[in-house]
C-alpha cells in the first residue's frame, strides 16, 4: 500500500506526464508546424503572405473552439457522474487512451499537405487535447485526499513545478535529438535527427507526436502504481441522479457569491492564458518571422521560469492564499499582452525598432519568461482556490464545473482570435481579444472571498 508521500508523489507524475501535450503540441513546436503547412497551403491556393498567415492562424483557432466546445457540454456532467459512481480512475484509464492515440496520430501531418491534411490534424490534435483536459479534471478532484492540512496550495505549486520541469526535459530532447533546423537540417545541437529521420519530410519535427505519446504512457505508471481512489462504496451508474445532484449544485450557485464569482473570474483569465499558449508560438512564426527552433528555445526559457515560479507561487499561496497569487499573476500577463499587441520587428507601439536587430526577439523572450511566470503559479493557484469551494466527495463534480466555466469562454477566445484575426487580416492584431478577457477575470475576481468557503 502506498505511503502518503507516494501518493502525493504519484499525483505529481501526472503533471509530469501530460505537460508535453501543452509544451510540445499545443505550443511549441506542432502549432507553429501547423502554421507552417497552412501558411505553405494558402499560398499553394493563390492568397498573399499576409492573408495565407491570418488564414492559417484562423483555421487553428477554429478548430481549438470545437474542441473546446465538445468539452464544456460533456466535463460537468462527467464529472457528476463520476462523484455519483465514486469512481474517478476508471475515467482517467479512458481519457488516457484518447490523449495517447491523439497526439500518436500527428506523425502523419506531412508538409505539402492538402485540405484534407489540414482536418487530419486538427481532428487528432483535438481527440488528444479532450482527452489531456478530462483526465485532468479527475486527478484534480483528486487533490482534496492527498493531504487533511493547510498545505494543498504548496503541494498544488510543487506539482505544476514538477509538470513543467517533464515539459521542458521533454522540450530540450526534442530540440536536440530529433526537431530539424530549416537551414542545415540538424537538430538544436548539431546532430542528424535520431533513428534516421528524413529532415526533408520534417519527420523529426512530426515525430513530436509519438514523442508525446510514449512520454505519456511510461511516466503515468507512478500514477497508476501509487494513487489510489478513497475507500468509499462504489455505486452503479445512474446517470439520472448525477444530472440532477449536477443541476442542484447549478442552481445554488446564486446562493455562492464567491464560488459564481471564481467560476466567472476563472472562465475569462484561464480562457486568455489558454489563448496565449495556444497562440504564442503561432504568433511568434507568423510575426516575428521564427523558426520552430527558435520557438523551441523561447519555450525552453518559459519553461524555466514557469517551473521556478510554480513552486515559489505554492509557497505564497500557502502564506497569502491564492486569490493574492491570482491576482498578481492576471496584471503581469495583461501587461504582457499590450507589449505583444503592440510589437512587431520595425516598432513597439509607435517607437521605431531595428528590424534587422536583435532587440525584437529579445523583447519577446522576456515575455516569453513573464508567461511562464506568471501563467505557472496561475494555473496552480486556481486549482487551490477551487478546492477552497468544495469538499472531497464533490470534488470532480465541482472540477467539472471548474471545466464547464473555463471552457464556455474558451471557445470564444480562439473564435476572437480567429476572426479578428480574418478580419483585420493581422496575426497580430488578432491576439488583441487576450487583452480584455484578463482584465475582466481581475474584475470577477474583487467578489471572491480569499477562504473561499471553507466556513
Amino acid at each position: 500500500m502506498a505511503t502518503a508521500r507516494q501518493r502525493i508523489w504519484g499525483w505529481y507524475f501526472f503533471d509530469w506526464a501530460s505537460q508535453p501535450y501543452n509544451t510540445l503540441l499545443l505550443t511549441f513546436i506542432f502549432g507553429p508546424y501547423f502554421a507552417e503547412i497552412a501558411r505553405g497551403y494558402y499560398m499553394g491556393a493563390g492568397m498573399g503572405e499576409e492573408q495565407a498567415k491570418a488564414a492559417a492562424q484562423a483555421y487553428w483557432g477554429f478548430g481549438l473552439t470545437i474542441s473546446s466546445v465538445i468539452i464544456a457540454l460533456l466535463a460537468p456532467v462527467l464529472g457528476a457522474i463520476a462523484d455519483g459512481t465514486g469512481r474517478r480512475l476508471l475515467w482517467i484509464w479512458i481519457f488516457s487512451a484518447f490523449y495517447v492515440v491523439g497526439a500518436y496520430a500527428l506523425w502523419w501531418v506531412m508538409p505539402g499537405g492538402e485540405a484534407g491534411m489540414l482536418a487530419w490534424a486538427v481532428a487528432f490534435f483535438g481527440l488528444g487535447f479532450i482527452g489531456m483536459e478530462f483526465t485532468t479534471i479527475f486527478t484534480n478532484a483528486l487533490m482534496p485526499t492527498l493531504s487533511e492540512n493547510d498545505d494543498i496550495g504548496a503541494i498544488s505549486g510543487s506539482g505544476f513545478a514538477f509538470g513543467y520541469l517533464g515539459g521542458l526535459v521533454a522540450l530540450v530532447m526534442m530540440l536536440a535529438l530529433f526537431q530539424e533546423t530549416a537551414n542545415t537540417g540538424k537538430t538544436l545541437i548539431g546532430l542528424d535527427p535520431l533513428f534516421g529521420f528524413d529532415a526533408e519530410a520534417r519527420e523529426g519535427t512530426r515525430a513530436v507526436g509519438p514523442l508525446t505519446a510514449i512520454w505519456y504512457v511510461v511516466f503515468m505508471i507512478p500514477f497508476f502504481v501509487w494513487v489510489k481512489e478513497p475507500k468509499t462504496h462504489h455505486q452503479p451508474l445512474r446517470i439520472k441522479a448525477a444530472l440532477v445532484s449536477l443541476v442542484e449544485l447549478i442552481k445554488s450557485l446564486r446562493f455562492r457569491k464567491s464560488l459564481s464569482a471564481y467560476l466567472a473570474s476563472s472562465l475569462f483569465y484561464r480562457d486568455a492564458l489558454n489563448a496565449l499558449y495556444g497562440f504564442g508560438g503561432v504568433y511568434a512564426s507568423n510575426v516575428l518571422n521564427w523558426s520552430i527552433t527558435q520557438i523551441g528555445v523561447f519555450g525552453i526559457l518559459g519553461g524555466i521560469t514557469a517551473m521556478v515560479a510554480s513552486w515559489f507561487g505554492g509557497r505564497l499561496d500557502k502564506r497569502f492564499g491564492p486569490k493574492f497569487v491570482i491576482g498578481w499573476s492576471i496584471v503581469v500577463l495583461t501587461l504582457v499582452c499590450i507589449i505583444i499587441v503592440g510589437m512587431t520587428r520595425e516598432s513597439l507601439w509607435g517607437i521605431p525598432l531595428d528590424p534587422a536587430s536583435r532587440t525584437p526577439d529579445i523583447i519577446f523572450y522576456i515575455c516569453g519568461g513573464l508567461i511562464g511566470a506568471a501563467g505557472g503559479p496561475l494555473q496552480a493557484a486556481s486549482r487551490t482556490m477551487l478546492v477552497r469551494h468544495t469538499t472531497p466527495d464533490r470534488a470532480t463534480e465541482a472540477f467539472g464545473l471548474f471545466a464547464l466555466s473555463g471552457k464556455v469562454a474558451s471557445f470564444i477566445s480562439p473564435f476572437l482570435i480567429a476572426l479578428v484575426s480574418h478580419f483585420s487580416q493581422s496575426a497580430r492584431i488578432g491576439i488583441s481579444p487576450v487583452i480584455g478577457l484578463f482584465l475582466l477575470g481581475l474584475i470577477m475576481l474583487i467578489w471572491v472571498k480569499p477562504k473561499g468557503e471553507q466556513a
